[in-house]
Parts: structure tokens; sequence; C-alpha cells
């Protein structure tokens, strides 16, 4: 019988068993991945198209499109689409990142033959309508003037709009972008970026093969390339300020702090010891921000350090929001931790917890099917393999105080931060 008095023995995390799919490629070049899994009725379909890089003063029309991708097609109005979906149960999301744009369903298997069909329409029939488009500005303009009311929204504009100033991760909307928007510049977009040879599928769970014949069908005949492939532009990235930008809200009563800078990507080899010394840092509720900021001087609810990864680059940054009359302290305080997991070795008990959280972060996450596609896809389109997993692993286990010293010193530098602060000090 189980004695329920003696806690479980602790075992250390050695192997992460990813899902590896099935690939094919179809003669108008989609390329499409099959993660199967037979135990379950729920499938996703998820395409994945490689953001076209426009020049600067257009880049905000890549987010519109995203959204008004499912607003009409020649044979379907955006009601039509919507209540099609709903009937049988599935979910159509567009989504929008620096790097990519997707269109993904979740449908019931028994549903598949009614709803590929609808995204099949939208991907090569979308005629991104002007009603539901003024609808859409409308509505962000409203939004976006709320948003700017906000200390958190000004910090973080200014933080991407400096840090990546010049390329089009640094480009953020105003009032006048979206009064700029011309429908035939969208469609222009729409066809040289949701094209077949810009794709990407990823499929998961019980792929039979009737879904593959019908996929095929649907995405790898009749869809086709009705325009010339535009030539990626390759962002130029410039060098960030490192001074504090300091915009003044008198009435406010809190102020937003947010600093940060560009640093290697995921294809670098620092990039896992990267990561770990940043959840030491700042990366999860037991770091040292946390520690010293909200639990020791009370000065916030929340603060933390996030590292992203990008196509062409990543960034470290850095976020809170605290009374006005602590900012200049809360400033002191980051600087002093800083300059502690620079100057200090880490002990090892706390190398241990940031270790096993860590792992047992990755290891959780793989719940499902989907999150094993998730998993992939980080490193495909990263130019990696799923074998960076286990490079990930081996570098988070053999990090001891020595080299959280030295890649603190190489990439933890307050003194090279952008830092801005919206409110007061």
């Amino acid at each position: 019988m189980l004695n329920r008095t003696l806690a479980p023995e602790f075992q250390n995390i050695k192997e992460i068993s990813l899902v590896q799919p099935e690939s094919t490629s179809y003669p108008n070049g989609l390329k499409v991945f099959v993660f199967q899994q037979n135990d379950i009725d729920l499938l996703k379909f998820e395409f994945i198209f490689s953001n076209v890089l426009l020049e600067e003063e257009l880049a905000t029309l890549n987010p519109i499109l995203s959204s008004m991708l499912k607003e009409g097609t020649k044979t379907l109005s955006s009601r039509e689409i919507a209540d099609t979906i709903d009937f049988y149960g599935a979910y159509l999301m567009p989504e929008y990142s620096y790097d990519h744009t997707s269109l993904t369903v979740y449908t019931m298997h028994k549903y598949v033959g009614k709803i590929l069909p609808i995204l099949a329409d939208i991907l090569q029939n979308s005629i991104l309508p002007q009603t539901e488009l003024g609808t859409y500005i409308r509505n962000n303009k409203q939004n976006l003037q709320i948003s700017l009311q906000k200390n958190d929204v000004l910090a973080r504009r200014n933080f991407y709009k400096e840090v990546f100033k010049g390329t089009r991760y640094g480009v953020i909307p105003t009032e006048s972008t979206f009064d700029s928007v011309r429908r035939e510049e969208l469609l222009t977009l729409y066809n040289s970026q949701i094209r077949p040879d810009n794709c990407t599928l990823f499929v998961a769970g019980r792929v039979n093969e009737d879904i593959a014949q019908m996929t095929a069908t649907l995405f790898g005949n009749e869809w086709s390339n009705n325009a010339s492939a535009v030539e990626v532009k390759l962002p130029e990235f410039q060098t960030a300020s490192t001074d504090l930008k300091y915009e003044q809200r008198e009435d406010s009563l809190q102020s937003a702090i947010r600093m940060g800078c560009q640093i290697v990507n995921r294809v670098h080899p620092d990039f896992p010891a990267i990561q770990f010394v940043n959840t030491l840092f700042g990366g999860f509720f037991g770091s040292r921000l946390m520690k010293n900021i909200r639990e020791e001087k009370g000065y916030t609810y929340s603060i933390g350090s996030y590292i992203g990864n990008l196509k062409y680059t990543a960034f470290m940054t850095l976020a809170t929001e605290v009374g006005v009359d602590v900012t200049t302290q809360t400033l002191q305080e980051i600087h002093n931790e800083f300059d502690i997991l620079r100057q200090e070795k880490t002990a090892a008990e706390e190398i241990e917890l940031v270790k096993n959280y860590m792992q047992g972060s990755l290891l959780g996450s793989l719940e499902s099917i989907f999150s094993h596609v998730d998993k992939f896809k980080k490193v495909y389109f990263s130019g990696l393999t799923t074998e960076y997993y286990h490079y990930y692993s081996e570098v988070i286990q053999q990090m001891d105080g020595s080299k959280v010293q030295d890649i603190a010193i190489k990439y933890f530098d307050y003194d090279k931060l952008f830092k801005v602060v919206v409110g007061r000090m």
C-alpha cells in the first residue's frame, strides 16, 4: 500500500522524448508535417506563412492581413464563415507574430470534410472586404486610444521602437497608420504572402488516408501560386541608445519600467545558457528580481525578465510597474541585481533549483500532441532539428557558478541596456 506520509523519491530528468512527424512536400511548394496520434478525435491544422519583410512604413499591414483573412471570400461572407465554423464546433484562429502569420483550425475528426474546404477557400479566395476593413480600422483606433493611456503600453512601445529602430520589428501602429491603410495594399500582400510555396502546414491528430488525400487535393493540387514571390529583405539593425528615456505623466500613481537590448538568438550555442541565467535572474516566480523587489522591498506586485527569440535576432527585456514614490529606488535595485549577478558566483543550491525548474517546465510542456508540434516549430523555423532539445538539456545540466558568471558578464550588462520609464520619478 502506498504510504502517503512519505514524499516520492526525487529523480533527475534524463531524457526528453519528442514525437517525430511524417513530412512531405507538394508540387506547389507547400511543406507538410503530420504528427500522428490515433487515440484522439480532435485535429489541428496550422498554416504558417513567413512574413514578407516590407518597407518599414508598410510593416503594419501584416497584423491587419492576419485579422482580415477570415472576413470574407468570393463565395462566403464573414458571417457565413463564422456561423459554419461554430455550427460544427470548430475553432478558427488567425495569429500574427513578428516573423510569421498563421491560420489555425481545431475540428472534430468527423467534421474535417466540412471545415477544410472553408480553410481552402480562405487561403485561395479571400477578398479582404472594404466594409470589414473599415470596421477593423475603427475598432483598432479606439483600442489604441485607450491603450495609450496606460503607462506600461507606452513603455513597451518606446522599448521596441528604440531597440529595433529601422526595422519592421520596431514599427508601432499609430492612428495615422490605420488611416493610411488601403485595401489594395492588403490584397497585394495577400497575393505575395498567402501562397503555398511560402507556407508550412502542421497537422496533428488522427490523420487517416481519407484526410491525407483531402488535404493533398485541397492544398496541394487546387492551391496555386498566383503571384511572383517577393524577394526577402533582411533587416538592418542599428545600435540602440543606452540612455534612460523618461516620459513624465503627472497624474500617474505608478511608473512603468522597461529595459533591455538585442541579444543572440536560438542558433547561437550560448542561447540555452542565456535562458538559464535569465530564469535565475528574473524568469520565474522564485527569481532574484521577484525576491528582492516584490518580496523584500514590496515595490511591485510583479517583475520579470524575458528572452524573446526572433528569426533574425533575439532580445532580452525586463518589465515592471511600481509606485511613483519608489521609481528611483527600483531602478537602483535592478542595477544592484545586475552587478551581483556579474560579480558574485551563484550558489550551488540556487543553480540546482533553477535546473529542476527548467527541466520540469520542459517536460511539463509536452502534455499533448499539440505541444509536441509547438516544440518542433520552434526549432524548425530556426533552421535546427529536435536534437537541439538534447543539447539544451545538456547545457542546463552542466551549468555551475562559473558558467553563470561568465554568461552574465558577457550578456547581462545594465549599462548596455536601453531603459525607459513612463510615469513619475
